[in-house]
């Protein structure tokens, strides 16, 4: 606890906090509103020497009229601000109540972020460490987080249009770094992703807090879009395995039906993205088929009908995530029949390092001399593959990142076989599947499901395909009015999809 005890020297040194209620010092001064001018003289006439922002901490040495003398430690200059401006404080333990009953309020105040952690860290400093251990104590660490966020969120959004709105916000994260917040930046998508380390998050984890409360700092401290890109394989899944025991130590039982769909989402999102890291780091086959049983199992218990409106985009992100990787749940065991190696199949052999090659083979074709051929750096899902009843094409699933998977389908024209990829969607690879949902008799038609998000845009639909372009027949946002759907979908899709739900 001791980061938090002198969360306040970052901005007063030790010296002048630690005497201030014995020698009756005259205590220090919070400001409350933006553009606050620290000026020369006690009068609006008086030259400002500097422009304050809201939460900033200055000690108080004396008041002249309607006025405070302060002195600003960060500026290394004294002044004068109008006492109106200020919230004044002797840093009393019996100003403990009076400080947590202003942070219930400027909680639910949008705008009032870094206010909020200048109070936050004066009740962190003026109560002892056996309240910070208690019921108050959490809820302040909890409100501290919660402003963190929310501030970087801010940061985050590129809703600011105008020069006085962007100096505020940077004047605020400022503010909250003075206090040893700590926040990182990350590149996304062409804009800048704030994110809050989420210290007082974890320590809400480790005290006994309520089931809502750890439900808050597990999903603050597991925020997909704060994932640092940069990391390698190995330590994007030592990282993602900590999440996941984060989100684990929050009790879904106990929460709010809407509180609780968000845990079991970011469980689905996460688990679903590690039974692809593990397949990707060579994991056991019962690993990697138990964390896609559990993405599976945590979606499965998501009630849609307590899905708030801002929770309907995070439903279908976790839905496209654990689709993508549903594959992953059923290992294939090994085939030693005769009759299967005499049809038509896919074997998957090494390539170059980190690469995998895919031979089309039947009972006249072996890997020596393949129908066709074609190799990825993605994941595989041999089990995947199915073929249509004229023995003329072939449909596989192909996973190039944790949520992003393809359909390659292999076609015969003539003499030859050949192979086409088909995204889940003509956009930068982000989050989506596109996926066989069955044939239709005669050779020349297949049944798809895809759904993707990415650069902005959302779309989900159901589509019967020319085998020998992959255009669209027909296209529905609901297969329910495609003839072929109701005709013709394969019974095993049908029963296992999340793109039916």
């Amino acid at each position: 606890m001791s980061r938090w005890r002198g969360i306040l020297f970052a901005v007063l040194p030790l010296s002048i906090m630690s005497p201030l209620a014995a020698t009756g010092a005259p205590g220090i001064a919070i400001v409350v509103q933006d553009h606050a001018p620290l000026r020369a003289a006690p009068r609006d006439s008086g030259k400002p020497h500097a422009v304050l922002a809201q939460g900033e901490a200055l000690e108080v040495r004396g008041e002249r009229m309607d006025y405070l003398q302060v002195y600003d430690y960060r500026r290394e200059r004294g002044g004068f601000v109008r006492a109106s401006q200020v919230r004044r404080l002797a840093m009393t333990p019996e100003e403990a109540p009076e400080l947590l009953a202003i942070l219930r309020f400027l909680r639910t105040s949008p705008g009032s972020e870094a206010l909020g952690i200048g109070f936050a860290a004066a009740y962190v400093q003026v109560v002892p460490a056996e309240v910070l251990k208690g019921e108050d104590g959490i809820q302040v660490l909890d409100a501290l987080g919660t402003f963190a966020e929310r501030l970087a969120l801010r940061a985050s959004s590129g809703n600011l249009q105008s020069k006085a709105a962007q100096a505020d916000l940077s004047a605020h994260l400022e503010v909250a770094a003075r206090y040893g917040l700590v926040f990182t930046s990350h590149e996304r998508d062409g804009r800048v992703q704030v994110c809050y380390d989420g210290e007082a998050f974890r320590r809400v984890l480790a005290m006994n807090a309520s089931p809502e409360q750890r439900a808050r700092a597990a999903l603050a401290l597991t925020r997909p879009d704060c994932a640092d890109g940069a990391l390698r394989p190995r330590e994007r899944l030592r990282a993602d395995e900590w999440k996941a025991g984060v989100l684990d130590r929050v009790d879904a039982r106990e929460l709010p039906a809407y509180l609780k769909n968000r845990v079991l989402m970011r469980r689905a999102a996460l688990w679903s993205s590690l039974a692809y890291q593990r397949a990707r780091s060579e994991g056991g086959p019962g690993e990697v088929a138990a964390a896609a049983q559990r993405a599976l199992a945590e979606f499965a218990g998501v009630d849609k009908s307590e899905l708030t409106d801002d929770d309907a985009r995070s439903y279908s992100q976790a839905a496209m995530r654990v689709n993508a990787s549903r594959w992953a749940a059923v290992p294939v065991p090994p085939s030693t029949d005769k009759k299967d190696a005499a049809r038509l199949h896919v074997v998957a052999l090494p390539g170059e390092p980190g690469e995998t090659c895919i031979l089309l083979v039947d009972a006249k074709n072996d890997q020596r001399r393949p129908l066709a051929k074609r190799c990825t750096y993605g994941l595989v899902w041999t089990g995947s593959a199915t073929v249509n009843r004229e023995g003329t094409a072939l449909a596989l699933a192909v996973q190039p990142t944790d949520a992003w998977r393809e359909m390659w389908i292999f076609r015969k024209s003539g003499n030859a076989w050949s192979v086409r990829v088909l995204p889940p969607a003509a956009i930068q690879p982000e989050v989506g599947y596109a996926e066989f949902a069955g044939w239709v008799p005669g050779g020349a038609q297949i049944l798809v499901a895809r759904e993707a998000s990415g650069e902005g845009k959302y779309r989900r639909n159901f589509e019967l395909l020319r085998l020998d372009s992959l255009l669209p027949v027909r296209q529905a946002s609901d297969p329910g009015v495609l003839g072929a759907f109701q005709r013709w979908q394969d019974p095993a899709w049908k029963r296992e999809t999340l793109s039916l739900r």
